[in-house]
């Protein structure tokens, strides 16, 4: 028990519980499946694009670096939301240990705005791409991409730093149910009893100052990129450079868009079931981070062709991997034939031989010795796992 200035005594408080979608509770049903396959998608889609970029040397540029940055952020994500709400729905683990909300708080809030940030680098790598390529490949280097992930890093994580801290150092008298999915910030502070305008004000502070400040210079760049690409009078120049930058500048719309409504619907809660901004934050943290990789698979042709050689190279290593146990038990198989006026010996003796070419080798070598008539065949079989 701790007895405040004010005269109010409160409880210590050592977890939180996760009660979300009261006022309509049957949404959990119908959420958890889609919600389940949206993470496992999310999961393997970017899980394919880093395996991608990081095997395929024709990808090691600028730009796909960035992309995987983005991916990266996506799992993380998704991992610290998705699977604690998917235990909510499925199991009714509402439970969460005071610290763990609170690293939860400040991992969506830390990411989220390292995402913003992402998407305004890869939008400035567009603008030198179409509007200065002459310019490009002595400006966006893989020194720029670990520069601007420094800078990403940094600046998030410094920022965002305050946000659980300050809601960490509040007294909660004895209320502990959090009447959200997640632990965000506003759903755990309400539940103190001390005055909380300083957690709101620096909330929105630095939501305003990060996010608005990368979707103002989102919206220049691709200002500039449209202002340069009409200026283009090559035939198909104008469709060539706008499909470069179409995959960046769908999903970021789409990043903004349900930003936007999200924080629309907050303002106008009371117009509103409480349950609807609690569900489109879940969706905020889990669709983004399933579309991102599809929409630049389907949209960008390297890649396309990138995942491509890296489901024909996993096919050819388990053909290889079956074929050498296989030959593995038939390495020696020694038959023997006898005639009437000497013993003629055939060895066959089958071998996985791995020559460069993908041509069938056979080798037939008879050697006589002695009385005896001996012939070796060889079978070279042809390697599998040839390069591209």
């Amino acid at each position: 028990m701790i007895e405040h200035p004010n005269g109010t005594i409160s409880t210590e408080v050592s977890n939180f519980l996760l009660n979300c979608f009261v006022k309509s509770p049957s949404w959990k049903f119908w959420l958890s499946l889609p919600l389940s396959l949206l993470f496992l998608l999310a999961m393997g889609a970017n899980g394919v694009l880093l395996v991608t970029i990081r095997l395929e040397v024709s990808l090691h540029e600028p730009m796909y670096y960035l992309l995987s940055i983005l991916s990266l952020l996506d799992i993380v994500l998704c991992i610290t939301v998705i699977p604690k709400v998917l235990a909510i729905f499925w199991f009714d683990l509402k439970s969460i240990s005071f610290y763990a909300c609170f690293l939860q708080m400040y991992i969506m809030n830390c990411f989220l705005a390292m995402e913003s940030c992402t998407f305004m680098v890869m939008a400035y790598d567009r603008y030198m791409a179409i509007c200065h390529p002459l310019r490009y490949p002595s400006i966006i280097t893989d020194q720029f991409v670990a520069k601007a992930a420094i800078f990403i890093l940094a600046r998030n994580a410094f920022l965002t730093m305050f946000i659980p801290i300050l809601s960490a150092r509040l007294h909660y008298c004895g209320k502990n149910i959090i009447e959200n999915c997640i632990c965000a910030n506003l759903s755990v502070s309400k539940l103190s009893c001390d005055n909380v305008v300083l957690n709101k004000i620096y909330q929105l502070t630095v939501a305003w100052t990060l996010l608005g400040s990368d979707l103002i210079l989102i919206f220049l760049s691709y200002t500039f990129i449209l202002r340069a690409v009409l200026r283009l009078k090559a035939k198909g120049a104008a469709a060539k450079a706008l499909s470069t930058c179409g995959s960046h500048f769908i999903l970021i719309l789409f990043f903004s868009t349900i930003l936007l409504v999200f924080v629309f619907t907050h303002i106008a809660k009371k117009k509103i079931s409480p349950d609807i901004p609690i569900l489109l934050n879940v969706l905020h943290h889990v669709i983004p981070a399933a579309l991102n990789p599809i929409v630049y698979g389907v949209r960008t042709q390297e890649i396309k062709e990138g995942i491509g050689k890296l489901l024909r190279r996993a096919g050819k290593s388990r053909t290889n991997r079956v074929l050498a146990r296989l030959f593995s038990t038939v390495n020696a198989l020694i038959t023997f034939e006898r005639q009437e006026l000497g013993e003629k010996i055939t060895i066959l003796i089958i071998s996985l031989d791995m020559p460069e070419d993908m041509n069938c080798m056979v080798s037939l070598l008879p050697i006589t010795y002695h009385t005896c008539d001996i012939s070796y065949h060889a079978f070279h079989f042809p390697s599998f796992s040839g390069s591209d």
